[in-house]
């Protein structure tokens, strides 16, 4: 049975995982331990005490609550500190570590945070609720079954309006770490490797307001498979949408991911002769994806999100080289070379 320590008390943490957690604890049996949830956010002066919450000024003070060897800690502080945070973290002597898409926010944190898991025998999990959503397990059974043929595309599309947020905080610098890290892990489970063939960002613009990098991004990958796909994200789009689309030899599906809190439930269309099906799916996915992280750091905590770990290094290494192309002036002239990584999509 184990306990929770959250570090970042932001729109993920206090937001999204702790009420995901009471929930969790009254649903799920098992690895949920008896003990109030502690938190901290760095930086921060402690919150308002609420029911179940404990709120704490330092890590060393979360360490007269809980006992490290039987305490999950959810790294959701921004992604260029994590590693500081985590190294913190480990020398208080915890080992499961929870910690927030993305894992890491560039090849160097990556490398960092890596590093500081194989010295300190931390056991890593990242939170994905795309991967462990009900509608994604589908589109592997869709893909799987070849009823409708081989995948001929994917498509992802990620809009929602994020104004307040980005003018507000600096906790994200490029919307490639918003919503393309789940689109992204869900195309490498799909249809395997890739490599990027093309990237762009936008800025953010309201008034004579401009928050750089953070109105949207577009991204293209060729699959080790041959098949193509792309993500495009909105983040100053006026309506939520999260669906992806895959078009097939003798069809199509596409998939509806729940776009609120407010009501969990995916949808999905198959297209097949002419006739469409729609079915609608519950999907707790971060209910799910908390659930299984501490079911596999309670039950066997070294192979806890060993299975998702290379995908979400992957991940990350795809969105650096996206960032950094995205980053640079478009050339003049077209590539010599076809299938050549270019700046434009």
């Amino acid at each position: 049975m184990l306990c929770t320590l959250i570090v970042g008390l932001g729109r993920a943490g206090l937001g999204l995982h702790v009420p995901v957690l009471l929930r969790a604890r009254s649903h799920v049996p098992g690895p949920f331990a008896d003990h109030p949830l502690v938190g901290m956010d760095p930086g921060s002066a402690p919150r308002t005490e609420q029911r179940d919450l404990l709120t704490v000024d330092s890590l060393r003070r979360a360490c007269d609550l809980l006992d490290p060897a039987r305490t999950v800690v959810h790294l959701c502080t921004p992604p260029a500190v994590r590693a500081e945070v985590l190294r913190e973290v480990a020398a208080l002597g915890f080992s499961r570590i929870l910690m927030e898409k993305p894992l890491a926010d560039d090849r160097d944190t990556l490398r960092s945070v890596l590093h500081l898991a194989r010295e300190h025998e931390l056991r890593l999990s990242v939170v994905a609720p795309w991967l462990h959503s009900a509608l994604t397990r589908r589109l592997v059974q869709v893909v799987g079954d070849r009823r409708l043929g081989a995948v001929r595309s994917v498509s992802v599309t990620q809009h929602k309006p994020r104004f307040r947020r980005s003018l507000g905080s600096s906790s994200h610098t490029s919307a490639f770490d918003v919503e393309a890290p789940h689109a992204v892990g869900v195309l490498l489970r799909l249809l395997g490797d890739a490599r990027l063939r093309c990237a762009r960002s936008t800025d953010l613009r309201v008034g004579t307001t401009t928050v750089p990098r953070m109105g949207g991004a577009h991204l293209e990958l060729l699959h080790a498979g041959g098949v193509r796909s792309q993500v495009l994200s909105d983040l100053s789009a006026p309506v939520r949408q999260r669906r992806i689309v895959l078009g097939m030899e003798d069809g199509s599906a596409v998939g509806h991911y729940a776009v609120g809190q407010d009501d969990d439930f995916a949808q999905l269309e198959i297209t097949r002769d002419g006739h469409t099906t729609r079915e609608v799916i519950h999907d707790d996915s971060l209910m799910a994806c908390l659930s299984h992280a501490y079911r596999g750091f309670a039950e066997d905590g070294d192979a806890a999100g060993a299975d998702d770990l290379a995908l979400h290094v992957r991940t990350v290494e795809l969105l650096d080289e996206a960032k950094r192309l995205a980053a640079v002036p478009p050339t003049a002239g077209p590539s010599p070379h076809k299938e050549a990584v270019s700046h434009g999509c």
